[in-house]
């Protein structure tokens, strides 16, 4: 399925539930997109989005797929596989939110019929879209040592997977780019609380450069933070991607200089939307892929197997 020159964009979203209302209401608001409509299992959520947006309400993918040119997954982890692979065999792009599927063999699967039917994928590893990655991308050079913390109040939606899965995800991401050197090992330690599988989870990454990550993430926390620190021979970037703002420390002689740094603030979703909609009008490769995807996912995957070891 393509779009002509100045033709926009038919944009699909299958789960509508809290996150993928957002991506209804960003594809409904851009120009170079048309929401065709909207996919979910739930009746009541899929007409309360259809009616909010205005737009078609669909009854099974099938037609949902055949309606469009791009379609968001916004479905439960565990079915994502299932829901994307019917959507690209029907001609669509798609945008599956992280972590892209469960397994490595779904994520195989999904890479295979992407490559057949010449699908454009993008995981929704939403910070690699925050302005705060954009100017650590450009500040970090060489860094030796970063942490990041991850915390979130408990919520029922997301538990089809553990923490690691669901939260730390992104920041296994944020590290892999930053970093960009192949990993050496990986200890971690989880702790099941309101949840059969971990709430709480911390990850120490040995890269091969011998740079150290140190990810800590909760989903049982009373506050909200998404929070990183990255130390490198220049000096230190701490930043807040939930705010959008941050310091940078650097060395000046035997002084420190602390100041501000320069985020240009925008809502992330909608810049990752964006970024998808332009690498399918102009046939790009995504930031984050689907490869980046699945090795993300190989990571998070191994981090749960130690973690399940000690449950």
């Amino acid at each position: 399925m393509g779009t002509k020159e100045g033709e926009k964009i038919r944009c699909g979203v299958a789960g509508v539930g809290y996150l993928g209302q957002h991506h209804a209401r960003i594809y409904n608001s851009l120009d170079s997109c048309q929401l065709a409509g909207v996919y979910d299992p739930d009746p009541s959520a899929r007409s309360a989005v259809s009616n909010a947006e205005d737009c078609e309400e669909f009854i099974d993918l099938k037609t949902l797929g055949e309606s469009c040119d791009v379609v968001s997954v916004v479905s439960p982890t565990d079915r994502h596989a299932e829901v994307a692979i019917p959507l690209m065999e029907a001609g669509c792009h798609v945008l599956i939110e992280k972590p892209l599927c469960v397994s490595l063999k779904e994520a195989e699967e999904i890479l295979t019929v992407a490559q057949q039917n010449k699908a454009i994928v993008q995981v929704g590893h939403i910070e690699h879209y925050n302005p705060v990655m954009t100017f650590l991308e450009e500040a970090v050079d060489q860094p030796k040592y970063l942490t990041v913390e991850r915390l979130a109040p408990f919520q029922p939606r997301g538990t089809e997977v553990g923490v690691v899965l669901d939260l730390m995800i992104h920041d296994i991401g944020i590290a892999m780019s930053l970093v960009g050197s192949a990993i050496s090992k990986v200890d971690a330690i989880g702790v099941k609380v309101l949840s059969p599988t971990e709430d709480i989870a911390n990850a120490r990454i040995v890269f091969e450069n011998g740079c150290v990550a140190n990810l800590s993430a909760s989903r049982v926390s009373e506050k909200k933070a998404r929070e990183i620190r990255v130390f490198q021979n220049s000096g230190y970037l701490s930043l807040d991607f939930m705010n959008q703002k941050g310091h940078l420390i650097t060395k000046e002689g035997i002084a420190l200089n602390k100041k501000d740094v320069p985020v240009e603030k925008g809502e992330p979703l909608a810049l990752e939307l964006e970024s998808f909609i332009q690498c399918v009008q102009g046939a790009l490769t995504p930031k984050t892929d689907a490869t980046f995807g699945k090795t993300a996912l190989e990571i998070a995957l191994l981090i749960t197997k130690q973690i399940n070891i000690s449950l």
